[in-house]
């Protein structure tokens, strides 16, 4: 399962600018903690880790012990607040509740993603999401929620069953599987059914699927994270097959709009979806909207799924009481699994919510700075957090504090 945390992109992204940090930094010397040595009640700018010492420090944790290893040490030696200076940009981490309130609230005027999602353009085209202007992205992100809330989730329970109960069918009593890969194909069935629509579920599956896989593995390789737009095999392949994947979403919406057809599917939901001036969306924008979707929820969708099921196999006590309750509710209901009886399942609510909290599906998060901000910590320290930073909320340590 070490795979799972292995191939997360930022460890790559962070191995590139913590070897920039030594030759930026050769002749700087280490800033002390304002916090410790003054009486001023003034907020102070974040410790800066600076100096070829701190640098050759950070990178021999990062080589021997890996990103997430690297980001708690400093966690607990320099406390919630603290920055990497590299290349000229300062990342501040902003680790625990009390210093994150801003970066999860914060009017989109003072704190954003700015470019730091750039890569996304060339995979979703300039139509939607950060190819957008922030109101029109705002107004799509609505579409998708609406899309996805629970109300309209309901009448997907039945088939989603369907595709479960048909997947497994097909295994035995005993024997052994990939975990990650049985159930990242189960995800695709289920997803193929409920979101992209019957026509991909029973005519172009295999294709969608293979073309999804390939996105994903030429979008998030470090290259083409750092340079989206160099003519690179993997930025070529990557253009290549969003285009494939755009125009049989392109025949689908054309069809149904020709017949009339009306289907119970995020991507019929898209297609019906209207702007505040009571503009509908456009072919393009529906197309690529429900390609970003399904680029957002596979991976999260499947690391999610199989590190549950790795803790439960691993916790024998666990897995009997998830299967217990799974009994019990088959016994009380039957075949008569909806919506809201899914929701009983309680104990198995729990360990979906553990295993993301010891595994995230992301180990941080970015944003950038546009106005000066100030954070306290728990201790009573204050900080001043200037324009221009980026920063980073690392999940691997907000899940894991102690206190909390």
């Amino acid at each position: 399962m070490d795979m799972l945390t292995s191939s997360v992109v930022p460890f790559s992204i962070a191995l590139v600018f913590i070897t920039a940090v030594i030759t930026k930094v050769a002749w700087a010397k280490v800033t002390a903690d304002p916090a410790s040595s003054s009486n001023n009640t003034q907020p102070h700018p974040p410790m800066v880790i600076t100096g070829i010492t701190s640098a050759i420090r950070l990178l021999h944790t990062l080589l021997t012990k890996g990103f997430i290893a690297m980001l708690h040490e400093q966690y607990t030696k320099l406390g919630s607040v603290f920055t990497i200076s590299f290349l000229g940009m300062k990342t501040t981490f902003l680790a625990g509740p009390e210093v994150s309130v801003h970066f999860y609230q914060g009017l989109e005027s003072e704190i954003s993603h700015g470019h730091l999602l750039e890569f996304t353009v060339p995979m979703f085209r300039k139509d939607v999401a950060f190819g957008v202007d922030i109101v029109t992205r705002t107004e799509q992100h609505r579409f998708d929620i609406d899309a996805l809330k629970p109300a309209k989730l309901r009448c997907h329970v039945a088939p989603m069953l369907q595709e479960v109960e048909k997947y497994f069918a097909k295994w035995g009593q005993y024997g052994t599987v990939d975990l990650k890969q049985e159930l990242q194909q189960l995800l695709m069935l289920i997803s193929a059914r409920c979101l992209l629509g019957k026509e991909v579920r029973e005519n172009m599956f295999d294709e969608v699927f293979s073309g999804f896989q390939e996105l994903t593995e030429n979008s998030l390789q470090l290259i083409s994270l750092l340079f989206p737009y160099a003519p690179t095999p993997m930025t070529r392949r990557r253009d290549r097959v969003c285009t494939m994947l755009s125009s049989i979403f392109t025949q689908i919406v054309r069809l149904r709009k020709s017949s009339n057809r009306v289907e119970e599917d995020v991507l019929q939901n898209l297609m019906d979806s209207k702007y505040k001036d009571g503009r509908p969306t456009t072919e393009p924008e529906v197309t690529r909207l429900i390609i970003a979707i399904l680029f957002a929820g596979k991976q999260t969708s499947t690391t999610s799924s199989t590190w549950t099921g790795a803790r439960l196999l691993s916790h024998k006590e666990c897995l009997e009481a998830a299967l217990e309750e799974q009994q019990k509710i088959v016994k009380k209901y039957g075949d008569n699994i909806d919506y809201d009886i899914l929701l009983e399942m309680s104990f198995l609510h729990c360990c979906i919510k553990e295993a993301l909290r010891m595994h995230p599906t992301a180990p941080m998060f970015l944003h950038k700075v546009h106005k000066n901000f100030t954070v306290q910590t728990r201790e009573g320290f204050e900080y001043e957090i200037p324009s221009g930073h980026t920063i980073a909320s690392p999940l691997v340590i907000n899940h894991n504090i102690p206190y909390h």
